[in-house]
């Protein structure tokens, strides 16, 4: 008989087991695959790990214009997806190791929900052996939603076609790419294979790129990436993969082709809420995600749902903190999950960062807003280190309370800054109090500080 009983190993998972078992709860993780889900394995970590070292190579190749030169700069594809292999496995190693150092006892394997007894004991199968548990916390995660195009199943049998988890995996470098999808995997992916020599298009069906990312910015990281040769095709439509070409088609009717050796399928993800056994205890389902309060309650008493598989927010780090406000729940301490400072960020070269309200939800929901734009250029910093860099730094602020409402930004170190911002919004700090603080000089991070003295 466990305490907990935690289905899935990723970063809501383990970490909602990690904080159980330093609580001195007796706490089982099941995982299928591998501990550190798609996050460590096949997203966040293994993506950043090849976003740097193109990076590293633009800054080999293009230094000339900072007084750096170096002859023949090239990038070994196998090298670097060996490298990401290799830090992968050394943090999941550490995962492991925090488990155990916990008490945690980690099976490998399928679970699947059984039952639920009049008690309210919850019976989880792995395999032929069954497990009993006070209370089950599912973190199931997501998959990447592979849409009925023609061509596509076909592709993704011999290769040329992959979703976020192949795409990882290329040894070598295509000539051409198409990526279906503009949101942060495919732009990440975007950027990397633009850097290392490939010529991709990307085909997106909304007019903007970047999802829910601030309009403005949006434009000017799309710009950016055109400069860098990367084409984009808005409002369009993918009817065809086949022959190594994508079609699509625009919302009159025209229909184009593009060049694709590898055609990367980004177009979303979706909870991992059925094959499990849900139904044996059930669990409310709306749409394919489990429904939850802010304490990450299901209907289910005993029961608790973190991370994508909720649907709330796609993104790690809000994993992380609804496992802490699950576990505090279950041991009787008052938690509560709040999402309006929920940071963002898309790790592309330049780097694009957002946390709060954008202009779009202020004039959804009715708030009264005032904006304030500035370049990044008013930060010392930032023009040491970037030629004719085009970053900007959008702040909304509440004009009646004086408060920090949004702030978006488009830069160098944008991913480290943010939270700077989120902590402004999360905290309601008025603006004559933000106007004390004191950033460190130079710095990037001064940029919030020049906005807020032109507010």
């Amino acid at each position: 008989m466990f305490d907990l009983i935690v289905l899935g190993g990723g970063p809501g998972g383990y970490l909602a087991a990690e904080r159980a078992g330093e609580a001195g709860l007796a706490t089982l993780l099941i995982e299928k695959n591998k501990l550190g889900g798609v996050c460590l394995n096949e997203g966040c970590i293994p993506s950043k790990t090849l976003l740097n070292s193109a990076k590293i190579y633009d800054h080999a190749a293009n230094g000339a214009k900072y007084g750096v030169t170096s002859s023949d700069a090239k990038i070994d594809q196998s090298a670097v997806v060996a490298r990401k292999n290799k830090v992968v496995k050394n943090l999941v190693a550490g995962i492991r190791g925090q488990l155990k150092s916990k008490k945690v006892t980690v099976k490998e394997g399928f679970g699947t929900i059984v039952g639920r007894s009049p008690e309210g004991v919850i019976t989880v199968a792995v395999g032929e052996e069954k497990f009993e548990g006070k209370q089950l916390l599912i973190a199931t995660g997501s998959e990447a939603v592979v849409p009925p195009i023609p061509g596509v199943r076909e592709g993704m049998q011999d290769g040329s076609v992959v979703t976020n988890r192949e795409i990882l995996d290329l040894e070598t470098i295509p000539e051409s790419m198409v990526v279906v999808g503009g949101g942060v995997i495919g732009l990440e992916m975007a950027n990397y294979f633009s850097t290392v020599g490939t010529r991709v298009t990307v085909v997106e069906m909304l007019d903007h790129i970047a999802g829910a990312a601030d309009r403005e910015l949006s434009s000017v990281l799309q710009k950016s990436f055109e400069k860098k040769g990367i084409v984009f095709h808005l409002g369009c439509q993918v009817t065809a993969v086949e022959n190594g070409k994508v079609s699509f088609k625009d919302k009159a009717g025209n229909v184009a082709q593009a060049d694709s050796q590898v055609t990367l399928m980004s177009v979303g993800r979706r909870p991992v809420s059925q094959g499990f056994g849900l139904e044996n205890i059930p669990v409310l389902i709306e749409r394919g995600r489990i429904i939850t309060d802010a304490q990450g309650r299901t209907n289910v008493p005993g029961v608790y749902a973190v991370g994508d598989v909720n649907g709330v927010w796609m993104l790690a780090h809000a994993a992380y903190r609804e496992a802490e406000v699950a576990i505090n729940t279950i041991l009787g301490k008052k938690d509560v999950m709040r999402y309006q400072a929920m940071p963002s960020v898309i790790y592309t070269n330049p780097e694009m960062a957002f946390v709060g309200e954008t202009e779009e939800t202020c004039k959804e929901k009715g708030i009264e807003y005032k904006k304030v734009t500035l370049p990044m250029n008013y930060s010392g910093r930032y023009m040491a280190e970037n030629e004719a860099g085009d970053g900007l730094i959008k702040l909304l602020i509440d004009p009646v309370h004086q408060r920090l409402l949004g702030c978006h930004m488009i830069g160098s170190y944008a991913s480290e800054i943010i939270l700077s911002a989120g902590i402004l919004v999360e905290t309601e700090m008025r603006i004559d109090h933000m106007k004390e603080l004191i950033f460190p000089h130079p710095t990037v991070g001064e940029i919030i500080r020049e906005a807020i003295f032109h507010s």
